[in-house]
């Protein structure tokens, strides 16, 4: 199991960068390798990723979620990973977004990719590409508002 752990400051209110997030169909538009996102119901969305030649499709399950502060999951099926994306303000127009993701790579490219370190390297670049992504925009495509209590909370 590896975890990898990355920030981005981005130039929008905590709100906005919260907000963004939780519109999970949109991450095809900044994250490398996504082509399909569907939520199924609140707290279920179902991935289909093409990473160096592999195609895959899973489910995750949101585990956590606190409007500006939090959003974690875990899978269902397919790659085991969990992780979560915390949201700091550090002023009334600048939020730092935190991704910190635990993965036991799957199958020999991604072993590969988790030993070179080319995992590190997607999660820092679909990180820069949201902050341009919400950036470019200056607000949010839309935003879920509701709360997911950690189990045992």
């Amino acid at each position: 199991m590896s975890t990898i752990t990355e920030s981005v400051n981005v130039t929008v209110p905590i709100r906005t960068a919260y907000d963004q997030w939780t519109q999970f169909e949109t991450f095809p538009e900044f994250m490398e390798g996504v082509e399909e996102i569907r939520q199924v119901d609140d707290t279920t969305t179902h991935w289909k990723t093409k990473i160096a030649g592999v195609a895959r499709e899973f489910d995750a399950k949101i585990t956590e979620q606190l409007p500006e502060e939090r959003v974690a999951w875990k899978s269902v099926d397919g790659p085991t990973h969990a992780g979560v994306v915390t949201f700091h303000r550090l002023d009334d127009t600048t939020t730092r977004v935190t991704a910190q993701i635990e993965i036991d790579p799957e199958g020999l490219v991604e072993k590969v990719g988790d030993k070179s370190g080319a995992l590190g390297h997607r999660v820092k670049g679909d990180l820069q590409r949201f902050k341009t992504f919400i950036e470019e925009r200056g607000v949010q495509t839309g935003g879920w508002r509701g709360q997911v209590d950690r189990p045992g909370a």
